[in-house]
């Protein structure tokens, strides 16, 4: 594909990418940003809907940033507000400013879990500290977590995201350098099984200290969760004395201001935000019950300690303030949401026409095609076992031919896509010409040959 990006004819974008690889272990800073194929891509731009290249391409973009910019990028007002915050306020590593206090109220006031929140700077920090506080407040040492589901970097949770069969069904760590006793203080479920969350407290509910799950595993794409499963989950871990935490660093704010648990009605002890509260600012937070809350150091006497330099940096809590004003005040969710159902339900027809078994799944702004036989109409999968069915091929096949229509859907198998509220319908009718174009460019070829090997990545959200 000589016109796309990561091409060798890609002109300065190889010779920047290539003097990146000289002093950037790979050539970029997180290890999903380096896709097969696409190693010479150099980003010079992004704004709404759109980012550009060093190589003079502009792309419409359905991938997003793995998906914290729901407004779009380089939001107007987020940004404004960034920039007003830094003519007057500096980071002081001291004390409160008011617009943390302003932060923490909305917060408290929009989820239905949080009584206290603790900010941190990533989403992965922030279910580091949830597991921490847990295990500090029970005295137990198990943590459960779901095949399917990604947590962050830390080793409690580094492992079996994106599994190849014969490692699901046991631990499948992401990463070597993990001590064997952490990984075995963790115990991996079927995500959908209220069976196997009974046996595993049946088994060990005593020494269980938390449970740890993304409500939608959208790092897998988008398995929605069966109301029975989340509804055990609380159950069991409220019987036990256990810590119920939902990771909702995705589901947060892009699905509801309320997090999946105001659409669900579950309500966890504990819950974990990310980058989409502030537009993709790099920001996380941890909130929950008063009490479990009260455990941290930042608290005089607290026997958690909890700390983070960045912790509440001016530029972060104004692109929050901003980015939660407009998503209350605006027809943000309204937009995003008929959108993305639009594109789920004319894919549906898309691949019914072209006679190829998939199905569309997701869930308000979010959209996936799964190429996968078997599945009667409206019928999704619910377990990541289901997903093994998925023709890698043909995901990451396609999605390179929509490169060359100047749309951008992650080339990497299983990843999620994404509508921002700079999207606009012609952007979807872009969307849906391409991918028939794409898809059946993929077939013809065979899928994507080679890079059908990316099924097997361990990582997920950037």
């Amino acid at each position: 594909m000589s016109s796309g990006p990561g091409s060798s004819t890609s002109g300065a974008g190889a010779r920047i990418a290539e003097r990146a690889r000289r002093v950037v272990p790979g050539g970029v800073n997180s290890g999903q940003r380096s896709v097969p194929g696409l190693t010479d891509l150099v980003i010079t731009g992004t704004g709404g809907a759109r980012f550009r290249t060093a190589d003079g391409r502009e792309f419409i973009d359905f991938h997003a940033a793995f998906g914290p910019p729901l407004l779009g990028h380089n939001d107007p007002d987020v940004a404004r507000a960034v920039a007003e915050a830094g003519t007057s306020l500096g980071h002081m590593g001291v004390g409160v400013t008011e617009g943390e206090v302003l932060l923490a109220e909305q917060l408290v006031e929009l989820i239905p879990s949080v009584e206290k929140i603790l900010l941190t700077s990533t989403g992965s920090e922030a279910t580091f500290h949830a597991l921490r506080v847990a295990r500090a407040a029970t005295g137990r040492r198990l943590v459960v977590k779901f095949q399917g589901c990604y947590h962050g970097w830390h080793d409690s949770v580094s492992l079996n995201v994106i599994s190849t069969p014969e490692r699901v069904g046991g631990r499948d760590p992401i990463s070597t350098g993990i001590l064997p006793e952490v990984l075995e203080a963790t115990l991996v479920l079927p995500f959908n099984d209220s069976e196997a969350v009974r046996a595993a407290f049946a088994a060990h509910g005593q020494d269980i200290a938390a449970v740890i799950l993304e409500p939608v595993p959208h790092n897998v794409g988008a398995l929605l969760p069966h109301q029975e499963f989340l509804t055990t989950l609380r159950e069991e871990t409220t019987r036990a004395g256990s810590v119920l935490v939902f990771d909702e660093v995705i589901t947060g704010f892009r699905h509801h201001t309320g997090g999946w648990q105001t659409i669900s009605g579950v309500t966890p002890d504990l819950t974990t935000f990310g980058k989409a509260m502030a537009n993709g600012a790099p920001v996380g937070a941890l909130g929950g019950r008063a009490d479990l809350m009260d455990l941290f150091s930042s608290r005089p006497g607290g026997p958690t300690f909890f700390a983070g330099t960045y912790n509440g940096h001016p530029s972060v809590v104004a692109a929050a303030l901003a980015t939660l004003r407009k998503l209350r005040e605006e027809p943000v969710h309204e937009h995003v949401f008929r959108l993305g159902e639009r594109v789920r339900t004319e894919l549906t027809a898309l691949y019914q026409r072209l006679d190829v078994p998939a199905v569309v799944a997701g869930y308000g702004s979010v959209f996936v095609t799964y190429f996968m036989p078997g599945y009667a109409p409206g019928q999704l999968p619910g377990s990541y076992t289901d997903l093994l069915a998925n023709d890698a091929a043909l995901f990451v096949g396609y999605r390179r031919r929509l490169l060359e229509h100047g749309l951008f859907e992650l080339p990497l198998n299983l990843k999620r896509s994404h509508i921002s509220y700079a999207h606009t319908d012609d952007d979807v009718d872009r969307l849906l010409t391409a991918t028939e174009t794409a898809v059946r460019s993929a077939l013809a070829d065979g899928g994507a040959g080679d890079l059908a090997h990316t099924s097997t990545m361990g990582g997920a959200r950037d």
